[in-house]
This record gives C-alpha cells, sequence and structure tokens, in this order.
C-alpha cells in the first residue's frame, strides 16, 4: 500500500475566522476503522498536522481502469468542537503523495436553545469527473448580442446543484475555490504537471465563457453555472481539494483560452475521451501528451487547433491593487511592498501566526520575508518568502475578505479605533472573582469584565482575541482555553477562581511590548552548553521568556518561563527550528540560541 495525506482546515467562516479548539477523528469509509484520533488537532490557524493515511498506488491512476474500480481510497473525517454543530465530511479522496485539503465551516449551536449533539453531513460522491460517461455538450457562445463588454475574473460564481431546469440548492463561491473545486472534481492529483495545467486551463475558460456571455442569465436564470456534466463542469460542495493542484490554480487562476483575433473566453469543451469520445479536448488523452514531453499550450493547440492562445484577464475582481508584473522579494523597496505589509498587518490579527512587520515602510527587510513566508504556509502556497502572483492575489483576497468580514460587524476591528475587541477603553471592572463560574453561554457584565481583561492580554501573549460584548461565545471558550494551556492550568474553558484570579494577575503585570518577566534580566548571552529535554536554570528561563515572546507573532507553541525545559519547550524549538530551516532536533545550540535571538530582538522594534 501507498501513502497519501489529510490537512483539515477548521472555519468559522472560511479563510477569514479560523475555529483553533477542536478534535479530530478519521476513519476508513469502507471497512470504518479508526485511523487517526487527537484532541486539541488545530493550531491557532485553525489547521491540523498533515496526517498520513494509507492509500492505493499512484500507478492506478494513470491509466484507465476498469470501471467501478477507484484507483484511491476514501475516508471519512468528524470533527468536533465546543458550541459547535459536530460535522463529518464522509468520502474524502486520497491519492499516493499527495495531501487532501479538507475545508470545514462549523455552525455555532445556539446558546439560547441549547442545541447538542447536532450534526452536519457533508457526502462527496465517490466519482471523480473523469469517471463519468458523459459530457458537456450544451453549447456556449463565441460572439454572442449579450455579452459583457469586458473579460474579468468574478470574485465569486453562483452555481446550481443540478441541470437548470431541476428544483436544486444554488450556493456561491469565490471563483478560483470553485475552479480548484472542478478541478479536483473533474481529474487526478497524480497526473503530470502539464497534463493538470492544460485541464485546468480548459475549465477556466470554460466557466469564464459561461460568465461573460451571461448564458443562463439570459435565459432567465439565477446562475451562472450549473454542477451538471450535461451542461457544464463537475462541482462537488464540500468536497476535499488537493493541494499541488490548489496551487497550480492560485498561479494561474486569471488565464484562459481565446481564439486569435476574439476576445470572447474560449468554450473549450472536454470529455474523459474513453468511456465517452467528443470532438474537444480528452481528459486521458492530456496524460499521454505531457508524458510524451508537451506542454499545458502544446496540448491545448493539439485538441482545439494552432489559432488558440493564453491570454490574462486584466481585471480580478474584488482586488484593491492590480499585480505589478513582477515579483517582490527582499531588498525591493517601493510602494508595492508597503502594500503587502499593510495588508499582511491587518490579515494576522484574524490569523496572529502571520507576524506582523513594524513599521510599514515600504522596505522588503526579513521581517517581511517571514510574514510572506508564514502567511504562505497558513494558505498552502509554496513558502519561499517571495511574493509572486499566486501570493498577491491570495493576500489581497483574504484582506478584502476580513475587512469585509469587519465591515459587516461578525468581527472586530482590533486596534484600529484605539480600544479593544469590543469598542471601549481600558476594562471596567473590581477585579474581583463572581463567586460562580463563568462558561460557555454566561452573560453579564462580569463576563464583559473578564473580555476586557482578555483583550488587553490578546496584546501581549498569544491568545485570541475577543470582542467585549458580554456573551461567553466560542471565541472567548478559545481564548480561555489557550490562556489556561499557556499558564498550566486546566484547559477546560470555565473560568473559575483559580483561572480568573491568574487572567487577573497577567491583566494587571502586563507589560505591552513583550510578556513574561522584563528583558532586563537577562544578559542575551548563549550560555556555553546545549540546552535540551530535561534541562533547568536561568538559561532555560531567559530562552523559554525569548519563546514566549516568538510566539505572539509567529506560528510556534506558546511556553510557560518556569526555567524547566519539558515537552513543551522541546515543541516550541522544533517548531523554531522548522520555521527558520534549523536542524530539527529540538536542542538548543549556539547556532539556535543566536537565531533565537536574533528573531525576539527584531520583533521588539
Amino acid at each position: 500500500m501507498a501513502e497519501g495525506n489529510i490537512l483539515v482546515r477548521l472555519f468559522r467562516i472560511k479563510d477569514l475566522l479560523p475555529i483553533t479548539n477542536g478534535s479530530i477523528r478519521i476513519s476508513n469509509s469502507k471497512i470504518g476503522n479508526i485511523v487517526y484520533e487527537k484532541e486539541n488537532a488545530f493550531d491557532i490557524s485553525g489547521r491540523s498536522e498533515v496526517i498520513s493515511v494509507v492509500t492505493l498506488d499512484r500507478k492506478l491512476s494513470q491509466e484507465p481502469y476498469e470501471e467501478g474500480e477507484n484507483p484511491y481510497l476514501l475516508y471519512n473525517i468528524e470533527v468536533r468542537a465546543e458550541g459547535y454543530k459536530d460535522v463529518i465530511v464522509e468520502g474524502v479522496s486520497v491519492f499516493d503523495g499527495i495531501t487532501s485539503i479538507q475545508d470545514i465551516e462549523m455552525e455555532e449551536a445556539s446558546i439560547e436553545s441549547g442545541e447538542k449533539n447536532l450534526q452536519e453531513e457533508i457526502i462527496i460522491q465517490d466519482q471523480q469527473g473523469v469517471e463519468k460517461s458523459t459530457e458537456n455538450i450544451e453549447m456556449g457562445f463565441s460572439m454572442a448580442p449579450f455579452v459583457l463588454r469586458n473579460v474579468y475574473v468574478p470574485e465569486f460564481i453562483t452555481v446550481h446543484l443540478g441541470s437548470p431546469t431541476s428544483y436544486a440548492e444554488n450556493v456561491t463561491v469565490r471563483f478560483i475555490d470553485y475552479i480548484k473545486n472542478v478541478a479536483s472534481s473533474e481529474i487526478y492529483p497524480t497526473w503530470p504537471e502539464e497534463a493538470i495545467r492544460a485541464n485546468v486551463y480548459c475549465q477556466i475558460s470554460f466557466a469564464l465563457n459561461r460568465v461573460y456571455t451571461e448564458w443562463y442569465r439570459n435565459m432567465g436564470y439565477p446562475f451562472q453555472v450549473t454542477n451538471s456534466t450535461a451542461y457544464d463542469q463537475y462541482f462537488v460542495k464540500g468536497r476535499n481539494i488537493f493541494e499541488n493542484i490548489s496551487k497550480i490554480v492560485d498561479e494561474i487562476f486569471n488565464e484562459y483560452i481565446i481564439t486569435i483575433g476574439n476576445q470572447t473566453p474560449f468554450f473549450a469543451q472536454y470529455c474523459n475521451g474513453t468511456t465517452v469520445k467528443c470532438d474537444g479536448l480528452s481528459q486521458w488523452g492530456t496524460v499521454d501528451l505531457a508524458k510524451a514531453g508537451m506542454s499545458a499550450l502544446d496540448i491545448i493547440k493539439y485538441y482545439f487547433g494552432y489559432d488558440k492562445v493564453l491570454v490574462r484577464a486584466e481585471y480580478v475582481e474584488g482586488v484593491p491593487e492590480s499585480y505589478p508584473g513582477y515579483s517582490l522579494r527582499i531588498g525591493d523597496v517601493n510602494e508595492n511592498v508597503k502594500v503587502i505589509q499593510e495588508q499582511l498587518n491587518r490579515v494576522s490579527k484574524n490569523f496572529p501566526a502571520i507576524p506582523r512587520i513594524y513599521p510599514e515602510d515600504g522596505r522588503f527587510g526579513k521581517e517581511t520575508e517571514d510574514s510572506v513566508t508564514v502567511f504562505q504556509r497558513v494558505f498552502n502556497l509554496t513558502p519561499d518568502g517571495v511574493v509572486g502572483r499566486a501570493t498577491w492575489y491570495k493576500i489581497s483576497n483574504i484582506y478584502v475578505g476580513v475587512k469585509r468580514l469587519a465591515e459587516l460587524n461578525q468581527e472586530p476591528e482590533i486596534g484600529e479605533s484605539g480600544g479593544n475587541g469590543g469598542g471601549i477603553g481600558k476594562p471596567e471592572g473590581d477585579g474581583k472573582y463572581p463567586g460562580y463560574l463563568l462558561k460557555y453561554g454566561a452573560r453579564g457584565e462580569k463576563v464583559r469584565e473578564l473580555q476586557g481583561y482578555l483583550s488587553e492580554i490578546s496584546k501581549s501573549y498569544n491568545i485570541p482575541n475577543v470582542s467585549v460584548d458580554g456573551i461567553f461565545g466560542n471565541v472567548t471558550k478559545d481564548a480561555i482555553i489557550k490562556f489556561q494551556r499557556l499558564f498550566g492550568l486546566s484547559t477546560d474553558g470555565i473560568v473559575g477562581l483559580a483561572t480568573w484570579n491568574k487572567v487577573f494577575e497577567v491583566y494587571k503585570n502586563i507589560d505591552n511590548s513583550n510578556p513574561g518577566v522584563p528583558d532586563n534580566e537577562f544578559d542575551g548571552k548563549y550560555p556555553g552548553y546545549l540546552l535540551k529535554y530535561g534541562s533547568r536554570g536561568e538559561k532555560v528561563k531567559e530562552v523559554q521568556y525569548y519563546l514566549a515572546s516568538i510566539s505572539n507573532q509567529i506560528g510556534i507553541p506558546t511556553v510557560a518561563a518556569d526555567g524547566i525545559f519539558g515537552n513543551a519547550t522541546r515543541e516550541a524549538v522544533v517548531a523554531f527550528q522548522k520555521l527558520f530551516a534549523l536542524s530539527l532536533d529540538g536542542i538548543i545550540g549556539q547556532y539556535t540560541w543566536n537565531k533565537i535571538l536574533e528573531v525576539y530582538n527584531g520583533m521588539k522594534y
């Protein structure tokens, strides 16, 4: 048996509001055995670890096979998070050597109605589009009397989940997510890259033709495409996507096929080429042509004619600044760098693993490179620290999304009004424990007081910011769990006397620039010997202090500065070493010490 991977990303709103506390259980869809189970399975960006599972050998997906035999294995994913409805995703496909990314949006359980043990099921069809004996035969326009003035990439596209005349749900998704879903549904991620690219170009062109010609809108329908392969492309609501396909789409999502002399996106029809033959592109045929050394464009010309070329849409809807046309990298100084710095700093409020950049001066230095690299990891881009086309548009899309979310009052604009998450000044209250437990569902002035303390603490410690609204919801519970974990308390998300007193103590002793103990107690000098698991003393306490400070802005685990080098400290060191390409041994030698100190000092300014 071969191995593939599963990555789960958990959100309240996809790519905008991560959920950071929850459990995962993964089981084999066919036989039901549990292959992975973990509590507290998500990091501060709402991402699980990359989970390895067995699957079938990739050679089975390199050529057509007997109908009814799948060249991959299917898994079910069950996710639970306190205060949210449970979610079960059935039929996540896993291929040899490929990471399957399953995004899950969770719905809050109602506090008022006391909803518990509610469950949402997402069932993914056990069939890729390339396995279907159908083709998209409904013709599109090459020229039409009622078309949009210019070709553009829409921010969103509305998909009808059925044939045009059927009674079915309409879903609106980001255009780029639609293409990732279609590509992951239509073809296999194990195919040669040029074959994948050729298919994706066809899928983009097909969709843009529907948008540009307003095919369905001209017929009075309130959608732009369907998911019926008899008319359009295969789209599966809620399905997983594949990491390699996702990266390709991020790179080329605004490129499409035209016929020379005609600006209309080409209606690029295709079929699987085995059970169904057609005049357009053969999906399986692209595999053979790519293996023979043909590029994606050559494959397109092979099927559609040599008058076909690739062009790029000049306008991408929803992006405040167009890509400048060149990559931004360390050493660059210009206004485009400043745009990226401002956008990354705003995104980091929702995804605090992304280091903030100070000052926003348009100089692409080490801090900007580190921030870009972490952003790329969080959003499944190639983590090279360079802002190319894919990274530029991804940063812009996420930035626009979080700003829009804040404007809709679903999420506070932290710090932009000079107050905390609830739009008030310093917390009000006497600091006294109310005499009863504060937990999920609680309301009132003592909850508001607690939230005020947490909001201030979040400016110095790596815990989520909270809105000061007097309602103990999921965000407040999440912040309490992170706080309890950081300070060695029972991680139950409930505020009893011990947790209340610790919250108030930390709030009263905050140094807004750095947490823990004053750094003037430390000299920053390497002790001259290795610090590793089991070590104790002031130098351990010193490095723990540096790591705790760093964890406020970079996605490494938080540690308590207690002078004891235990498992939590070792995990933080390994995470730091991985982030900065050091030897992953969990041991602090001189090189790791110097890098920790360098990053810590850089974050103070």
